[in-house]
């Protein structure tokens, strides 16, 4: 029990402090803690890769093995796993020259980039078709919402000069009330949410150093 409870609470709780009074006390010494502590990240973030990479591909071996619905896309993640690890790996031991073709930056930018690029365009859809329920106006509150919204998207074409100046005159007129809405009542709510994320992360941080909060042990007990 002291090795699996007592002893990782110890060690949170000390750490924690010391990173804690780091940012009240400008010593040297607290300064060479902190780095310290950033080289410790690292190594421990180095594991968790490991940890990170091996349970993905226990993930998609299970889904193979199975033949669950979907598991030629796993064959697929490792021939491109394997591929950029052998092309990275090759380039190194080998060496390529000016004239020669980069396998592993080949297979980045001809490969890895257009299918981010697509698989972003099919977000896009996603968050128009949110969009359009989210913005309908049933009541007061979301008529407000569905105004400004449109006010905004509007302001962030170059149409609406052209559309400004022939109604209003004035050709920053729309571009102007959307700016309004942004820097105003749209940043009061901004810094109120980053207000109670960061009383909420201070409270969770609190939890955690005390030993209230121990899920990171494996369970909630």
């Amino acid at each position: 029990m002291f090795l699996k409870r007592t002893l990782p609470l110890l060690i949170v709780f000390t750490i924690g402090s010391l990173a804690f009074v780091h940012d009240f006390i400008p010593h040297p010494l607290s300064g060479e803690f902190r780095s310290e502590m950033a080289s410790w990240m690292m190594i421990i973030g180095g594991f968790g890769m490991f940890l990170g990479v091996y349970s993905l591909m226990h993930m998609h071996i299970t889904r193979i093995r199975q033949k669950m619905a979907g598991w030629g896309y796993s064959v697929f993640v490792f021939i491109g796993a394997v591929g950029m690890i052998a092309t990275g790996v090759y380039g190194d031991i080998v060496g390529v020259s000016k004239d020669d073709i980069d396998l592993f930056d080949w297979g980045y930018k001809y490969i890895q980039v257009p299918c981010g690029a697509t698989i972003f365009s099919i977000l896009a859809f996603f968050v128009a078709s949110a969009a359009f329920r989210t913005f309908r106006a049933k009541n007061m509150a979301a008529g407000l919402l569905l105004g400004a919204a449109v006010i905004v998207m509007f302001g962030r074409v170059p149409i609406c000069e052209a559309v400004g100046g022939w109604v209003f005159n004035d050709r920053q007129a729309i571009v102007n009330v959307a700016n309004a809405i942004m820097n105003y009542p749209n940043l009061a709510v901004k810094r109120g949410l980053l207000l109670g994320i960061g009383l909420a992360a201070i409270a969770q941080s609190v939890r955690v150093l005390f030993g209230v909060e121990r899920t990171y042990l494996g369970g909630a007990d």
